[in-house]
């Protein structure tokens, strides 16, 4: 079980000229928190890939220079970064590409959800599970950059793109997948979260990803805006896009429901479970009456998102004390975005919601 949960560091980024200055605000003001990071990864791969570090930064090396081409201006974002915290630049990529590097060794579980308020407004939430050493080195980002919407997210120190929402309303959740391959050339997953909060709309989020070729590992974003909501189901050999159900639902964990086109072993055996149950508790809410202005971040928090049903691989996630450290899961966070052009926002609670333990309510934007 979590420590009661520590306050996040929050950070404005803005940039009136360059890039690059974004990630020197970040990399210096979170360095404390990346170098942690990337003792904490170091240990991962050594447990989970028996890969050293400097085997890591050599297979860092090949989306490095796939970043630099294809993402230049979220490369010079990296540089920034490593700049600042005063660590290598293929660090710093390593971070962003964990998921890859680790060709899907790592654990991390998930429970995202998305609802139709109305025609135009969605509610798009998750529960981010993870290793519980993370959790310390979370941060709030507030980033502005010239012709771009304002972004606001939370993510792990040194990663440029997560959990989140921009000023457009166009939301982001992440559940990740563990198939092969992965294909350096193309875009890693948390660098495709960053484009599409970047994006004014699903649709231009999703032309952005083409026009790029594709993603570089299988994983799912539950992306959404006021109007449309989709399931992308994300393979370096081929998507598929969910829909809304008849009640307004996607609802995703850690599997590919309709995506064929990789294989993927049965690694999270609690995902099918956690799955259904989300399902069964977000239509329970509809058959009590709930829709429009009733679904509420708090609501959702206490209906579906705190539920302990096949603990410890539940909805909120338990710590299973008999796996190694590095494989200890359990929910780091919860967040409910309204997406909604009239009342844009989003509510975030640190550790497990519902617990006792987790944060008072974070509201975003903060400012």
């Amino acid at each position: 079980m979590h420590a009661e949960a520590q306050e996040l560091p929050k950070l404005v980024l803005r940039v009136p000229q360059r890039v690059q200055q974004i990630g020197l605000q970040h990399g210096y003001r979170l360095q404390e928190q990346i170098k942690s990071q990337l003792g904490i990864y170091e240990e991962m791969f050594e447990y989970t890939t028996k890969m050293d570090w400097p085997t890591v930064l050599k297979l860092a090396e090949e989306f490095r220079a796939s970043l630099e081409r294809k993402t230049p201006d979220l490369y010079l974002e990296m540089q920034g970064i490593a700049e600042g915290a005063g660590v290598g630049t293929l660090d710093i990529v390593a971070l962003n590409c964990r998921s890859e590097i680790s060709f899907g060794s790592f654990s991390d579980g998930c429970t995202s959800l998305s609802w139709k308020k109305n025609e135009n407004a969605r509610v798009l939430a998750q529960n981010w599970d993870w290793t519980t050493s993370v959790q310390k080195n979370l941060a709030l980002m507030d980033i502005e950059i010239s012709g771009k919407p304002r972004i606001y997210m939370v993510t792990e120190a040194g990663i440029i793109g997560k959990i989140g929402f921009n000023s457009a309303g166009v939301g982001t959740c992440l559940n990740a997948i563990k198939a092969r391959p992965c294909i350096s050339s193309k875009v890693p997953i948390h660098i495709a979260l960053r484009l599409c909060l970047e994006s004014t709309s699903v649709e231009s989020a999703l032309q952005t990803i083409s026009s790029l070729g594709g993603v570089a590992s299988s994983q799912h974003i539950l992306i959404a805006d006021s109007t449309t909501s989709l399931g992308l189901e994300l393979s370096p050999l081929g998507d598929v896009h969910l829909k809304e159900d008849e009640d307004g639902f996607i609802i995703h964990t850690n599997h590919f429901i309709e995506n064929k086109n990789v294989t993927e072993p049965s690694w999270i055996k609690g995902s099918p479970a956690r799955l259904e149950r989300a399902q069964q508790l977000a239509h329970e809410l509809v058959n009590n009456g709930i829709k429009g202005d009733l679904i509420t971040p708090s609501l959702l928090r206490e209906q579906v998102f705190s539920d302990t049903c096949n603990a410890p691989q539940s909805i909120c996630a338990q710590e299973d004390p008999s796996t190694h450290h590095t494989r200890r899961t359990s929910t780091l966070f919860n967040i409910v975005m309204n997406l909604d052009k009239q009342d844009l926002g989003a509510e975030v609670v640190v550790g497990q919601p519902g617990s006792g333990k987790e944060s008072p309510v974070i509201k975003m934007p903060w400012m």
